[in-house]
């Protein structure tokens, strides 16, 4: 049984995920703030965390985000209230693997977590390839790219989108058709997601002085 932590400030809100998940047969915990979270994080480790941004305390979920990435790759879903941009860029940097702007379904939660879930496992097994797009390495087994001997560091989004793109080189998608065959979900909401995640890595393989290039038509 897979084991979900739920972090948020509102009870109805917890109670109301913490219903859904144990209905499709997940074990899960529930905190009312931050700080909890990362006692019971430190003792043992989730597969998933359900995490809301915006906590009474010292240490909010973006917090608490960080702290969980300095030792984990823990599969990360943030919610919400706030809908800005610049809330969803910030938890997309910080290796959130989705995120949800409340109110939400808690159906539609139910989904994305799972399809992380699928994802993980699909690619569990190394494959062994190396993709190569001009000075570009992507090395599947490692989940990791290279310019030269210079290691992007990229999030796990980041990765994603920029391995898509090594698969298929010289091919325009549109940014439904990428969420939809990367991420599986018919939308994300915000199709804006694919256009911070490729300023990002497009920064990244700049100052590695790439030459290989992502190109928006």
């Amino acid at each position: 049984m897979k084991r979900v932590f739920v972090v948020d400030d509102e009870r109805n809100i917890r109670e109301l995920i913490r219903s859904y998940l144990e209905k499709e047969g997940y074990g899960v915990e529930v905190f009312a703030n931050a700080a909890a979270a990362a006692d019971a994080f430190a003792y043992q480790e989730p597969d998933a965390m359900i995490l809301d941004i915006m906590m009474p305390g010292k240490m909010d979920g973006l917090e608490l985000c960080k702290l969980i990435r300095q030792t984990s790759e823990l599969p990360i879903v943030f919610v919400s209230a706030k809908d800005e941009a610049i809330d969803r860029i910030l938890g997309l940097e910080l290796g959130a693997y989705d995120y949800l702007s409340k109110p939400f379904s808690p159906r539609e939660l139910v989904v994305r977590l799972k399809t992380i879930f699928k994802r993980m496992e699909s690619s569990a097994v190394p494959k062994g390839r190396i993709l190569y797009v001009q000075d570009l390495m992507i090395n599947e087994a490692k989940r990791e790219a290279k310019v030269g001997e210079r290691i992007l560091p990229l999030t796990n989004n980041e990765y994603l989108l920029l391995h898509f793109f090594a698969l298929h080189p010289n091919i325009s998608f549109s940014r439904e058709h990428l969420i939809e065959q990367i991420w599986h979900y018919d939308h994300l909401g915000d199709t804006r997601m694919i256009d911070d995640l490729i300023k990002r890595i497009r920064k990244k393989m700049r100052t590695a002085d790439a030459q290989a290039e992502i190109v928006t038509v």
